[in-house]
């Protein structure tokens, strides 16, 4: 089955440049669950989720349909790594305490996921959707990168990236919902760092191929003087969008 694959061709950026998921965002998954047996970090990407997944459940299965991504993906004893889609999950039923989906959930066919979801999860285990949008510094800095997202590469975004702008409150979601607090991720960075964040998104990497040009030196040198000094960290911010359900 064929999967929308905008990360493959930059596996190697996207888990360097990446923010990681904060404790509390596993702690609080860990809390869902009676048993902590078996986590499945969905769409896994590099392994980020997974890496958080394990310090709580003695076995996680990371699993994604891009090998490029699995092969970034950090060597962990208790975390086994396989390679199939979302939609069709290798696994035999009624396996999983939990079944995550971090910053990938608005790229799945819903129709075939859920059924999927349902079959993997215990009785009693619990599904968590979890995505981000854009970052937040300070306002200064904020309007250029909103400027830079919507007028300059705006139009590279894929027709799913909608549903992080709307916080994945439009989202579908086919389980019996229940409410989730609201959680950040936030990291000291330097402008460098920032700035190959930004580099790995999706829209980016479709201008650079549809244009053979390089928007990013201009947003560096718009960004500079707002930073004070590019050795300098400031405090970037990603507040989390949390679906939470059960079967």
């Amino acid at each position: 089955m064929a999967f929308k694959d905008h990360f493959s061709g930059h596996a190697a950026a996207y888990r360097h440049a990446r923010p990681d998921y904060p404790d509390e965002l596993f702690a609080y998954i860990a809390s869902l669950t009676p048993t902590h047996e078996l986590a499945i970090d969905c769409a896994c990407g590099n392994g980020q989720a997974s890496a958080g997944l394990a310090q709580h459940y003695a076995q996680v299965i990371g699993n994604d349909a891009s090998v490029q991504q699995i092969r970034q993906s950090p060597a962990r004893s208790n975390i086994l790594l396989l390679a199939c889609t979302a939609e069709r999950q290798a696994l035999r039923a009624g396996v999983a305490d939990v079944f995550a989906v971090a910053q990938a959930a608005h790229w799945l066919d819903f129709v075939r996921f859920y059924p999927e979801v349902r079959r993997v999860l215990k009785p009693d285990g619990a599904l968590v959707l979890c995505g981000y949008g854009l970052a937040r510094v300070e306002p200064a800095i904020d309007a250029v990168v909103q400027w830079f997202y919507k007028d300059v590469v705006g139009q590279y975004w894929p027709p799913e990236r909608r549903y992080l702008e709307e916080e994945y409150r439009t989202l579908p979601f086919a389980l019996a919902e229940i409410p989730a607090p609201q959680l950040s991720m936030t990291h000291a960075w330097t402008l460098d760092e920032y700035l190959a964040y930004i580099e790995t998104w999706s829209a980016v990497q479709r201008y650079r191929s549809a244009r053979r040009a390089d928007p990013l030196p201009d947003l560096r040198s718009r960004l500079t003087p707002r930073w004070n000094s590019t050795e300098a960290r400031r405090s970037v911010v990603w507040p989390l969008y949390l679906r939470v359900g059960y079967p």
